[in-house]
């Protein structure tokens, strides 16, 4: 049987990050798959996990947790009939619902193929303190569904952070741990936890509108074009990412002055720059920035905010931090 995992919270919570740190802990003799869906159509987490040595299956536009999770089942069926992995990641898009996700791996016609361990949800406890957390119906039922609770970023905290998280604590965690964590470093012996919490939650709304009716990949490139922009929205929150060719090259100093200015909630992206790739993750004003010597397959670049804003103004100051093709040829 394959063991589950379901590794929740929401966005900026710092779920993708946990995921790589929790894979560099994979037994050498094992194969580990993960299932990750983001809000946006570009496909981010897919890029970040490609080098992780665990096998990846991406569904893009958040509609795992929507409808009848089709776009789940089918993904997760792949997974298991091709790969037969010994433990599964499920990473769902912050926005997601957990409730579609947990009935489906419980049913009884999975039963004899899925172990369902312990559910983890990341919170930042800075979010508790923001009403546009707290009042978030997903945040609310992300904390509730999960048999562990990651405190992570516990970096970032102030002394009124960790107050809202005593606080919240001592109402709504009941029996169940709490790990305080920085930079998504906990121990991979948490996913052998069992599964114990088994409340019942409230369906949710989970309404979003498609871009596209791909629905079981992230986006690719056509060949001979250059890049290309896809829009998502639903939940109170709108997406704009980018794809760029493997052959499209950045500067670094004029994207990270894009990354710091832009007036958006959430930023993520994988881009080429004259160094290797340069791995992008802001939250609010918290920026994490990484590089690695090898390029990226090609540019990835994400922008999640909680009202619509002006994309082709954004997007033009995005392509006048690309390089001239003279000057990487």
């Amino acid at each position: 049987m394959t063991k589950v995992n379901l590794i929740t919270g929401f966005l900026g919570s710092g779920k993708t990050t946990t995921i790589r740190h929790l894979l560099k802990q994979k037994p050498d003799d094992e194969v580990w798959a993960v299932l990750v869906n983001e809000f946006g159509e570009i496909g981010i987490d897919g890029a970040l996990l490609s080098d992780s040595g665990a096998v990846l299956k991406e569904i893009p536009g958040g509609c795992m947790c929507c409808v009848n999770g089709l776009p789940m089942q089918i993904g997760l069926n792949m997974l298991l009939q091709q790969k037969k992995p010994h433990r599964l990641l499920i990473e769902p898009t912050g926005l997601g619902h957990p409730k579609q996700i947990l009935s489906l791996l419980t049913a009884e016609s999975y039963q004899p193929w899925l172990s369902l361990q312990a559910s983890l949800c990341l919170l930042d406890a800075r979010q508790l303190q923001d009403t546009r957390y707290s009042e978030n119906e997903n945040f609310r039922d992300q904390l509730a569904a999960a048999d562990i609770i990651i405190a992570n970023k516990q970096d970032t905290y102030r002394v009124d952070d960790i107050a809202a998280l005593q606080r919240w604590q001592q109402t709504e965690a009941g029996d169940r741990p709490i790990v305080s964590a920085a930079q998504g470093e906990i121990d991979v012996s948490l996913l052998d936890e069992p599964r114990r919490n088994t409340r019942e939650l409230p369906d949710g709304a989970h309404h979003h509108a498609h871009a596209s009716e791909r629905g079981l990949a992230a986006l690719r490139l056509p060949g001979g074009e250059a890049w290309r922009r896809a829009l998502n929205e639903g939940q109170g929150y709108f997406a704009c990412g980018w794809i760029f060719s493997p052959e499209t090259q950045f500067s670094t100093t004029a994207l990270l002055d894009w990354v710091r200015l832009t007036p958006v909630d959430r930023i993520k992206g994988v881009m080429r720059i004259p160094e290797g790739t340069l791995i992008i993750n802001r939250q609010g004003l918290d920026l994490h920035i990484e590089t690695k010597p090898l390029p990226p397959l090609d540019s990835r670049i994400e922008l999640i905010h909680t009202a619509s804003a002006p994309w082709n103004q954004f997007q033009s100051q995005l392509l006048n931090s690309r390089l001239s093709f003279q000057e990487y040829d």
